[in-house]
């Protein structure tokens, strides 16, 4: 698949550029480089009413040009055009969930049960993934079989998509999101084998906001967690609509849920030490920060 017309995907909106409008996915060789297929990707995406968004969403997903993708569209009754949307895309997207729902996580676990990928990840119907993600995320996990969660760079991006700054993460650092509740790990940039994803039980329905984050700390618990070195792998939008603008009281809260779900009491007592702890861990990625502002160099 080396272009737009190769793949038969609807023309982007008039007037629209660039990613994820008119660039075209890279080229697929049959195989991967050491002769293995190309693992399965199973994509959910969550919608309610973000039709102003959600086809960056769709477009930047399909846009991979990924070989063996599955990509399930979850909707929970939007009422805005979003529906009119999906259905454009529906000849690419493996199934389509529509109406009522128990929210946003409840649509997510419905769709991660429905995937049949070995590799999972969601994204929100107003983020966006960048091109060549879904290649360098296979890969990863083909060079790592046993990871059970990876997580890599985004960038944030304002209502219009004009990228507003670049979040560098660091490898997962357990034992310090536990007792303090601070991490590198934006969802954006996420993803996990089926395997992790099944043995740390997926999503608890009963988060709202920090749905991703206990996940996250289950899976860090399954197995070993890594960093995909590289540029950004997606896009968070930030806009006046987003959860984050609107639920912070939700994610305060949810947030001393997790810290009591997780911590170790004896630990919090020497928040000192978990914070330098802390600081050393993210001291690699202040020098990585530093080598790809000046000398444009990524790793």
């Amino acid at each position: 698949m080396g272009g737009l017309q190769d793949m038969g995907l609807p023309a982007p909106p008039r007037g629209l550029s660039g990613w994820p409008w008119t660039v075209g996915p890279g080229v697929f060789p049959d195989r991967m480089p050491d002769g293995a297929a190309w693992p399965k990707i199973s994509v959910v995406t969550p919608s309610l009413n973000q039709g102003r968004y959600i086809e960056e969403a769709i477009r930047s997903v399909l846009l991979q040009g990924y070989p063996n993708l599955e990509y399930i569209m979850m909707d929970g009754g939007s009422t805005d055009g979003s529906l009119d949307i999906i259905k454009k895309y529906e000849p690419f997207l493996s199934h389509i969930g529509t109406g009522p729902d128990g929210g946003q996580t409840d649509a997510i676990k419905k769709g991660f049960e429905r995937a049949s990928g070995e590799i999972l990840a969601y994204l929100c119907s107003d983020d966006r993934y960048l091109p060549g993600t879904f290649r360098r995320v296979a890969s990863f996990f083909s060079r790592n079989p046993g990871v059970a969660f990876a997580n890599g760079d985004i960038n944030f991006i304002d209502g219009a998509g004009r990228v507003t700054k670049r979040f560098f993460v660091s490898r997962p650092l357990r034992i310090v999101t536990a007792n303090l509740g601070r991490h590198t790990w934006p969802q954006q940039g996420c993803f996990w084998p089926k395997w992790a994803y099944e043995k740390c039980g997926g999503m608890d329905v009963s988060f709202a906001f920090a749905m991703d984050k206990d996940l996250f700390m289950r899976l860090t618990a399954a197995g070993p967690s890594k960093r995909i070195s590289g540029p950004p792998l997606g896009e968070f939008r930030l806009h006046g609509h987003s959860k984050t603008a609107t639920m912070m009281d939700v994610c305060r809260s949810e947030g001393r849920l997790i810290l009591e779900r997780y911590s170790a009491p004896f630990l919090r007592r020497f928040p000192r030490l978990l914070n330098a702890l802390y600081w050393l861990w993210q001291k690699p990625t202040s020098v990585r920060m530093r080598v790809q502002k000046y000398l444009g160099l990524e790793f």
